[in-house]
């Protein structure tokens, strides 16, 4: 007779795919979604892609997790909650307001400076110092970013750096404390919607009478709100959070790959040899015992 509940059994089954592999999943959505919503800019303004995105990941874990009840709990739990709320809110709006203005190799490559630092707190190992090394210098290769084009787009790309840092550090301490994480985000996730109501409400109107565009949304947000947030839960959960943050290098290696297949991107033999080095990091890079 099966006497394993099945929750205990889906924790075993997840214990056994390796963590990275989460992360990986995640590094691939997460530009992903954002170089189709490139293509909704069009259609719909940047605050009004944020709005549709956090809108419809906000219904789907609404109705998949259920999380309010989580509400009802400390008043630590509802300051964790709202705070992370508040940090995606503000973080996609710059996001997309960043890559409405610069290229989305760009931004990746700025998104990525405050990492460095949750990534250096880890560094207590030579191998693990040198993976650092390679894996920043990589990222100065890959992105060569040039302070070129419109100014407020490095504004808002820099509040979405910092943003970023905020959400690594709040939602690697909710997959830690708290036995499904993925809970927690969808309770924090339902809190964003209503913070950038006033936000993205009128770029987003249009996108409600063209069913078009009103399905790419919801599309970007599964794909760039659900899948990657999720999968990222699923990483804090089994990994500390400076190697999260060293793993965060991927990204604008990920982001190239993407701009390549979705935006017809072409990298220099300089961007393919970062993108080596960004890789070559994350390799020789051990977990902290």
């Amino acid at each position: 007779m099966r006497t394993d509940s099945r929750p205990e059994a889906v924790t075993r089954r997840r214990a056994t795919v390796p963590a990275w592999s989460y992360f990986a999943g995640s590094a691939v959505f997460h530009y992903l979604g954002p170089s189709f919503a490139v293509l909704l800019f069009a259609r719909v303004g940047p605050l009004g892609v944020a709005g549709l995105r956090i809108w419809s990941a906000a219904i789907l874990f609404a109705v998949w997790r259920r999380p309010w009840r989580l509400f009802a709990r400390s008043a630590a739990g509802r300051h964790l909650l709202v705070g992370w709320g508040l940090v995606l809110a503000l973080m996609n709006c710059c996001f997309y307001l960043a890559i409405s203005r610069l290229p989305l190799g760009t931004v990746a490559a700025i998104e990525y400076l405050p990492v460095i630092a949750l990534a250096a707190l880890g560094a207590r190992t030579p191998r693990n110092l040198a993976a650092l090394v390679a894996a920043v210098g990589g990222v100065y290769v890959l992105t060569d970013v040039r302070l070129t084009g419109q100014p407020l787009g490095f504004v808002f790309a820099f509040a979405n750096a910092g943003l970023f840092a905020a959400y690594i550090v709040i939602a690697h301490r909710a997959a830690r404390r708290s036995a499904s994480g993925v809970d927690g985000l969808a309770a924090a996730m339902l809190v964003a919607g209503l913070l950038v109501v006033p936000l993205g409400a009128w770029q987003s109107a249009p996108a409600f009478t063209d069913p078009v565009a009103l399905v790419a949304g919801i599309g970007v947000g599964i794909s760039s709100s659900v899948i990657p947030y999720v999968c990222d839960q699923l990483a804090m959960a089994r990994m500390a959070r400076s190697t999260y943050a060293l793993l965060v290098a991927l990204l604008p290696a990920t982001a190239t790959v993407v701009g390549v297949v979705v935006l017809r991107q072409i990298p220099s033999p300089a961007e393919i040899a970062g993108v080596a080095l960004v890789i070559a990091g994350v390799a020789l890079h051990r977990e902290p015992r």
